[in-house]
């Protein structure tokens, strides 16, 4: 199973429709999205291009194709205009025989883990810097944030494919690190 894992839109049109892009490029069966997907919260500044009725409508065109768990800055009226599920704060995926935790972050991260889960992988978005670290017992990864991205790191996501994970860059879609899980 092909999975585009992508967090922090932050109502960004422009970077939401970046994402579109490299989704149908990437062809994946699913596209995971870790939170903050329509509002840029009050310790962002506003992001380029804001504009969440736009952003909601790219993600809804997709809506068959979304798991999301919810961030931070997503709310119940969020989930009104959206046409698939965000408020779990959590989501368990099992690709390939891999075994992922999807959320957020700011509840879950590699500093919490959440108790009594079995995972190979902890996917979590919020700190907006991508990652990828082993950890005792699991791999941590961070695609980073979509629109909004910190301590220098470029516009990214990631994609999960039979066991591999590769952090990739929005605009080339390049790859900058990968783990395989198969090793």
């Amino acid at each position: 199973m092909k999975i585009l894992i992508a967090s922090d839109i932050h109502g960004s049109a422009k970077y939401c429709e970046m994402l579109l892009e490299a989704y149908n490029k990437v062809q994946p069966d699913k596209l995971l999205l870790l939170g903050d997907l329509l509002y840029h919260g009050p310790r962002n500044a506003l992001p380029y291009d804001y504009d969440t009725k736009r952003t909601m409508e790219i993600l809804n065109s997709l809506k068959n194709e979304i798991i999301a768990v919810r961030g931070n800055c997503d709310a119940e009226v969020d989930q009104m205009v959206l046409d698939f599920p965000i408020m779990n704060d959590y989501e368990q995926i099992e690709a390939d025989g891999i075994k992922m935790f999807a959320t957020h972050g700011h509840h879950y991260s590699p500093v919490t883990p959440p108790p009594f889960v079995e995972m190979d992988v902890l996917l979590n978005g919020h700190t907006h810097i991508p990652v990828i670290k082993k950890y005792d017992g699991f791999v941590y990864v961070n695609p980073g944030s979509v629109s909004i991205p910190k301590a220098d790191s470029d516009h990214s996501f990631a994609i999960f494919d039979k066991g591999v994970i590769t952090l990739n860059r929005l605009d080339d879609l390049s790859e900058y690190d990968r783990i395989d899980l198969n090793e």
